[in-house]
């Protein structure tokens, strides 16, 4: 996507609010463009600054973060399609068809989805989900706090640097999975549980290292402070729909 077309989409998204105040439509339709982009990917700007999420994210680590690991991501992923077969395809599709064989495009790639989404994900404001949502994880694992806890634990046994995802599974059913590295449920040919990501944690050490040291479940426990519950119930209804 480059800048023309950001800035288009993204009167497009204000144009959406307007006539629906509580973001869902626009949030939902911001996914669909981030699967839809084409090569050359571009860095995305962080949708608030860099220290809005504190004190629970600090800023530095959302500069260093964004500015320098993101944007690693994408000029790799760039360099790697070049002489790829996949470079005319859109995000989504790359997702969908890369093997172990193509490790830079693997890793890049889920790299910049990854965490495209990611800052979507996290919010200055406080919000909630959507009682459809609300009854879905209910109705899944029993309780709230029983699915903070399970996702909880699913980011806390990641061995190394990988991702914890709350997914949408083919026929609508909610279910909490990880990933190692920068894979994720999207790369069918190599998650253990394929699904669609309404929510996800980074648990790279370079996500909460400079703040929170070893201290990963400390991490956890901030993430639920700063979780843009709006974007995960619009990517939830978005999913519902597949």
């Amino acid at each position: 996507m480059n800048k023309r077309e950001f800035i288009k989409l993204a009167g497009l998204a204000g144009v959406a609010a307007i006539a629906n105040p509580s973001g869902l439509f626009a949030a939902g339709e911001q996914n669909k463009d981030l699967l839809a982009a084409k090569a050359p990917f571009e860095l995305p700007p962080l949708p608030y600054a860099a220290g809005a999420l504190e004190p629970n994210i600090d800023q530095l680590t959302m500069e260093i973060h964004h500015g320098k690991h993101h944007a690693a991501y994408v000029k790799n992923l760039n360099d790697a399609l070049k002489s790829s077969p996949l470079a005319a395809k859109s995000l989504g599709q790359i997702l969908s068809a890369v093997t172990a064989a193509e490790p830079a495009i693997r890793n890049n790639g889920g790299g910049h989805y990854n965490h495209s989404l990611f800052w979507s994900l996290l919010s200055p404001t406080k919000t909630e989900p959507s009682a459809k949502l609300k009854s879905a994880i209910t109705e899944a694992f029993g309780s709230d706090e029983a699915f903070r806890q399970k996702f909880g634990d699913a980011a806390k046994g990641v061995f190394g640097s990988g991702w914890a995802w709350l997914i949408v599974k083919k026929g609508g059913q909610l279910a909490i999975t990880s990933t190692p590295n920068q894979d994720n449920p999207l790369m069918t040919h190599l998650a253990k549980e394929p699904g669609t990501p309404i929510l996800g944690l980074d648990v790279w050490e370079h996500a909460y290292y400079l703040k929170h040291q070893n201290k990963r479940p400390d991490y956890i426990a901030a993430f639920w402070n700063v979780v843009n519950w709006e974007k995960v119930s619009a990517l939830y209804e978005e999913a519902l729909k597949k």
